[in-house]
């Protein structure tokens, strides 16, 4: 067992001098105990929701509209989603290409119709 040394001030214990091999071990320990706190955080939030690497390559490689990403993930073409958004071709094309930015109630619709939630299809 590594031997401990206290350090004292006005008869409490106020410092404790440990060997290295007993710290490291400890950091390592509380490190671990950290991650699995972080983890288990994310995971009681966790919604299920996942973003594919294709719609992610496409917002980040291409600068891709995340409307356009996602159109194209669900193989949609614009007449379709603008049909299913209630909205016409050319304010769709107008979003995608950043020309408007789109109203909430607009992009409610074109969530709903791309089953993301609205938050993903912001820049």
């Amino acid at each position: 067992m590594s031997r401990v040394q206290f350090i004292e001030r006005d008869g409490r214990r106020v410092f404790a001098v440990i060997p290295i091999d007993l710290f490291e071990r400890l950091s390592e320990a509380l490190e671990d105990l950290e991650d699995a706190a972080l983890y288990d955080a994310a995971k009681a939030t966790d919604d299920g929701f996942r973003v594919p690497g294709e719609v992610v390559d496409a917002m980040f490689d291409e600068g891709a509209h995340p409307v356009k990403a996602w159109r194209d993930h669900r193989g949609l073409t614009q007449d379709s989603l603008a049909a299913a958004a209630g909205i016409s071709k050319a304010y769709l094309c107008q979003i995608e290409t950043g020309k408007r930015t789109g109203a909430v109630k607009t992009l409610r619709a074109l969530a709903r119709a791309l089953e993301v939630p609205l938050d993903m299809l912001g820049r």
